[in-house]
């Protein structure tokens, strides 16, 4: 497993920002708050407590009707002792939108507390709708401060050495494309995503700019961590993990762990192309040739032989892999 943040978290570097909109809120009396994230209404208020406001803020609130994106940031509005008038239909800022438009907004006065990804769009649609719109954003994303992490991670989509890259924020997918871009390999990681590798998006809208850029993630149907594992967990079972009985026992290859009859081993990206190559043929021969359509950066009869070779040692049973003169080679079933 292999854990690189594209993004961070970072509260807005002037709070005074932060309290000249509270105090524009506090002083416009907003008919509606849009609340969007937990970690930003938290901010929020003790950004206000920190500047006096809190007090204010709390009192001018209570007489708004507040409208939430998803549970937890209903969480967090009732832990400020408020309580809110509903909540968005997909827990994404456009349904939180279109919430308050289906009631009407027009002469009404909505903030809106933004998260680090702010949907301008979004904000365009309530003007239009002749709504007078106040913001305030406590928080926004940054890039990591050491980006070495990411680049492995980069490193590993490409040459296939995951089986899948799970995708829990629209801004961290875009992070990560930019500095796959910014490193050269844009095309070969969305390649790797389209393919070998499995995209998994906690929900729809992390899922867009994947849609977007030709992948298809998988997404679980509740938009929650705990979905969004469960799931990547049962298509690994279900998809991804190869096994053939051979004459030495039951072969398994999860991930790069390759195991027969019980003993394991790790196996580099090229090994791994080919025992998964093997293992699909379902003990039927691969010609040269088809091997090596299987590794494009193997140009000849010879490399592909020395690359069986190297398989055969990284395994736990070399004899795993019977070659079939002047044929190719084969799991031997």
């Amino acid at each position: 497993m292999l854990h690189a943040p594209a993004i961070r978290i970072a509260a807005a570097a002037d709070d005074s920002r932060i309290t000249a909109d509270t105090a524009a809120i506090i002083a416009g009396r907003p008919d509606i708050l849009l609340a969007t994230t937990s970690y930003g209404v938290r901010r929020w208020f003790e950004a206000a407590d920190a500047a006096g406001l809190g007090h204010d803020l709390t009192e001018t609130l209570e007489h708004s009707r507040i409208f939430v994106r998803g549970p937890k940031a209903r969480g967090a509005i009732r832990a400020a002792n408020l309580d809110d008038s509903g909540m968005s239909a997909e827990e994404t800022t456009r349904s939180l939108v279109d919430k308050v438009l289906a009631e009407g907004a027009t002469g009404l006065t909505v903030a809106v507390q933004l998260h680090g990804f702010t949907d301008e769009s979004q904000i365009e649609r309530l003007r239009e709708a002749a709504a007078t719109v106040l913001t305030v954003a406590p928080y926004r994303w940054l890039l990591p401060e050491d980006s070495s992490r990411v680049q492995k991670l980069i490193d590993a989509v490409c040459t296939g050495s995951l089986d899948a890259v799970t995708f829990t924020s629209a801004p961290a997918v875009e992070a990560l494309f930019g500095a796959a871009d910014g490193a050269g390999r844009l095309e070969a990681l969305q390649e790797a995503l389209r393919g070998p590798v499995v995209a998994a998006a906690v929900g729809h809208v992390t899922a867009a700019p994947l849609v977007a850029a030709g992948i298809t993630p998988i997404v679980p149907e509740r938009f929650r961590m705990g979905a969004l594992i469960k799931l990547v967990c049962d298509y690994l079972e279900d998809e991804r993990v190869l096994r053939l009985q051979s004459r030495h026992g039951l072969v398994e290859l999860r991930g790069r762990r390759v195991s027969v009859a019980g003993a394991s081993a790790l196996l580099a990206p090229t090994s791994l192309t080919l025992l998964r190559a093997l293992l699909a043929a379902g003990g039927s021969v691969l010609s040269r040739a088809d091997l090596t359509a299987a590794l494009p950066e193997i140009q000849d009869d010879h490399a592909v032989d020395v690359a069986i070779s190297r398989l055969r040692q990284a395994l736990p049973v070399p004899t795993l892999v019977a070659t079939v003169i002047k044929r190719g080679y084969r799991i031997d079933v």
